[in-house]
């Protein structure tokens, strides 16, 4: 496998990753913020599905068709990392696969020097090549996978990058959390429980 490939293969995972958090939770519980700036599931996977269309799309001369009125310059600040009550999670699921698909394409039809051009980065940072955005996008979206995993195990203790795959040893939790708690309260000089 050459970079390219390997670079695209672990966009590819993270993307899986981010979309199976959704899985098996309620409408309520995709949208509600878990943090107290708002992080919230379905924000997490519009927002990616969103960044990812410009990155691989405008950047290199390839938007997409598709509108995305939560970047208009009258859109509500923050809009893109929450869905509203009228965005569904299947058209926001479908947005996250067209802009898979769209950015794939990209990714296949653009060698890795090809430059590209960000104007949202500033003067002296907006030229950039396809490598510095498969890497700047396989970060974003593996930073917004765990801001999803930290949410998902929030929510219902799920954990792990799929269903098939916890990603994490099988032991006693709650002792396991006790035992930390413990030594963090005799590290930190906190209270200590009777």
């Amino acid at each position: 496998m050459d970079e390219k490939d390997t670079l695209h293969e672990y966009l590819r995972l993270q993307r899986t990753s981010l979309l199976w958090k959704l899985d098996g939770l309620g409408e309520y519980d995709v949208r509600r913020p878990m943090t107290p700036t708002g992080t919230n599931l379905l924000g997490l996977v519009k927002h990616v599905a969103s960044v990812q269309l410009g990155y691989f799309g405008e950047v290199f001369g390839r938007p997409s068709e598709r509108e995305l009125p939560w970047f208009d310059d009258a859109a509500e600040v923050n809009a893109d990392m929450w869905a509203t009550p009228d965005e569904t999670r299947e058209g926001i699921i479908e947005l996250h696969e067209l802009s898979a698909a769209h950015s794939d394409a990209t990714i296949d039809a653009l060698p890795l020097d090809a430059p590209g051009d960000v104007p949202w980065w500033g003067e002296d940072r907006r030229s950039v090549t396809l490598h510095q955005m498969l890497v700047h996008m396989c970060v974003e979206t593996a930073r917004h996978a765990g801001h999803a995993d930290i949410v998902r195990e929030l929510l219902d203790g799920a954990v792990g990058r799929r269903p098939d795959d916890a990603n994490i040893p099988s032991i006693g939790w709650p002792a396991y959390r006790e035992r930390l708690e413990a030594a963090a309260r005799q590290a930190g000089g906190g209270p200590t429980r009777p």
